[in-house]
């Protein structure tokens, strides 16, 4: 698999992450094995997870799978969530630097090669949060730091402090939500990414799943949209404009001979400035049909195509306003 660097450092990543938040939960130990070893052999390095998945179990199993092959892999985790309290984010450098540990714990390792804060803590001042990233890197437990869930703001303000202070653990990554169904990074957290060097690892990358065109003749029985955990999550594309875009995809699959899903990974994955999506695979099947992404190139016909139907609503002063 190809390797790109993350952002402007010098780590280097499988340009396909496999990630990890069904596992412990809707995915057990042994699916997650045969998962990991899938990925492991087609060459990727890339595992992402975060400390709430599964409430700590999807580290934990990661933990277990990784036992004497750890060099081999590149392991990204996030912090900041807090579930069942009435503080939803907590970015305070009490609380970062706990979850950090507690994270290691459960992975059975002294450091990761990636810490992300997972979403924007407006009760805790910036300074403090950053100031906790770079005690993480400093004291050798995160070998890179980044964000995720941000707007363009506000990574663009915490990574030019980053710049700015001497000695401060720059922002590497930054993890948003891309997709043909989910463009608006566009706006303005991507040109910002690539203006700072800061790598995207798009998460969710098929649409909630709708962009394996699943969903086009009903919702299967097995499917996420079926289940009352995760339909609130999907039906936001399941609208009539999302089902344009699906049919598009599903045109071009027909005519590439290729797997609609393979068409929707590869759209994103050459995306500008776009490192590595994320993609959460529950089954060996799933994932084996996004792996068969990496030798598929999208004609330049297609990919303009692709890029029309979905074009997504730019209004001043978002980035490119005067262009259109």
């Amino acid at each position: 698999m190809e390797q790109r660097h993350l952002g402007h450092t010098g780590l280097r990543v499988s340009r396909l992450g496999l990630g990890t938040m069904a596992w412990g939960r809707d995915t057990d130990e042994g699916e997650a094995a045969d998962l990991l070893k899938a990925y492991l052999d087609a060459g990727g390095n890339l595992v992402d997870t975060a400390d709430v998945y599964g409430e700590g179990e999807a580290e934990a199993l990661l933990g277990r799978l990784i036992e004497g092959i750890r060099d081999e892999l590149v392991i990204a985790t996030k912090a900041v969530s807090v579930p069942h309290s009435d503080r939803r984010f907590d970015a305070s450098r009490r609380h970062l630097l706990a979850a950090l540990d507690a994270s290691l714990a459960r992975l059975g390792t002294d450091y990761v090669d990636v810490w992300q804060l997972h979403a924007y803590d407006e009760g805790t001042p910036m300074e403090e949060t950053l100031a906790a990233l770079d005690t993480a890197v400093h004291s050798g437990k995160a070998r890179y730091v980044g964000v995720a869930n941000y707007s363009g703001w506000q990574l663009a303000s915490a990574a030019t402090w980053q710049r700015a202070v001497p000695g401060r653990a720059p922002i590497a990554s930054v993890q948003m939500e891309y997709s043909l169904l989910q463009r608006g990074i566009e706006r303005e957290v991507g040109p910002a990414a690539r203006e700072l060097g800061v790598g995207l690892l798009p998460w969710s990358p098929l649409g909630r799943g709708v962009l394996t065109g699943k969903y086009r003749n009903g919702t299967p029985s097995d499917s996420r949209a079926a289940s009352d955990r995760f339909a609130g999550f999907v039906e936001p594309y399941l609208t009539d404009g999302a089902r344009r875009i699906v049919d598009a995809v599903s045109t071009a699959s027909d005519g590439l001979g290729v797997a609609p899903l393979e068409v929707a990974l590869t759209w994103v994955r050459d995306r500008p400035g776009v490192v590595a999506p994320i993609v959460g695979a529950r089954t060996p099947a799933q994932l084996r049909g996004a792996l068969a992404a990496e030798d598929l190139t999208l004609p330049r016909e297609i990919r303009s195509a692709l890029d029309d139907i979905s074009l997504p609503a730019l209004g001043y002063p978002d980035d490119g306003w005067n262009r259109h």
